[in-house]
């Protein structure tokens, strides 16, 4: 569709989208690096390490990749906590802002099973989705339960000084298991929710430019566009239409973490 005439809002401000792109890249790059491990005896995972220098080499590209996206889920913690209890702002918590779920919600996910089988209207959703809402707190859960696994690994010989040695093994079945778990959440549901489905295929770039159109604003998230409008608040979001480069780049970086994703996907059905 064309940008001529159209109106643009505000989305997802740019903090938020660098924060995804380091995200992005940090999960991406550790499912990369962590599946060669888990699956070391598939050829397909001999062959990669030997071209990056061996599984030391990948292992280490690994522990930094932890750190990276470790700092980002700190920095998200701090934004939050800052948000709540420095600014106090109202409704980080609870309410039509909040990534908590809220019974709106759970009618929501009623609704549009209702609305698929045409027993009745299409729901209308506010600032967040339910389905967004379970993409959040999956991955939230996630990399809490990943992360402290993989520190015990990573820093053993500490944690061996008040652990016995069976938690080891525990945290090393947690580890690889919760990791291939979130591969296959990210590449197979999470994708879909926000990218291949019906009226976002084959993307939505969104995540990565921040802006969405007066007519998608109004079509997808009619709850939150009225509200914003009644509080006077919706043009202050007026923004200009995403540029040609940031469109390019946006397909350009969706497109390729959906190739390795999938790619990713693919290996480790083969190797199971």
């Amino acid at each position: 569709m064309s940008d001529r005439g159209e109106r643009y809002f505000l989305r997802i401000p740019l903090f938020h989208r660098l924060l995804h792109g380091v995200l992005m890249l940090s999960f991406l790059g550790l499912a990369a690096t962590g599946l060669p491990l888990r699956f070391h005896t598939a050829s397909w995972a001999v062959q990669g390490s030997a071209m990056l220098g061996g599984f030391g080499a990948i292992l280490a590209l690994h522990k930094l990749l932890a750190l990276m996206l470790s700092l980002a889920f700190l920095i998200h913690l701090g934004y939050v906590f800052h948000l709540a209890l420095v600014r106090r702002e109202s409704g980080v918590f609870w309410g039509p802002n909040s990534m908590v779920p809220q019974p709106k919600d759970l009618r929501d996910l009623v609704a549009e099973f209702r609305w698929f089988l045409g027993r009745g209207p299409e729901p209308q959703f506010d600032r967040f989705t339910y389905w967004e809402k379970f993409d959040y707190w999956a991955v939230f859960w996630g990399m809490g339960i990943i992360g402290i696994s993989g520190y015990m690994l990573w820093f053993s010989g500490f944690f061996a000084r008040f652990l016995p040695g069976w938690a080891f093994n525990i945290a090393l079945l947690v580890h690889s298991e919760e990791a291939l778990l979130a591969v296959w959440f990210i590449f197979a549901i999470h994708f879909f929710n926000n990218h291949l489905r019906p009226g976002k295929f084959p993307m939505d770039p969104v995540i990565f430019t921040g802006r969405v159109s007066d007519t998608e604003y109004r079509a997808e998230r009619p709850l939150e566009y009225q509200r914003l409008k009644a509080q006077g608040r919706l043009e202050a979001l007026h923004t200009d239409p995403p540029y040609r480069w940031l469109r390019n780049f946006a397909h350009l970086l969706g497109f390729t973490a959906l190739a390795v994703g999938f790619l990713l996907f693919g290996l480790t059905l083969l190797a199971l």
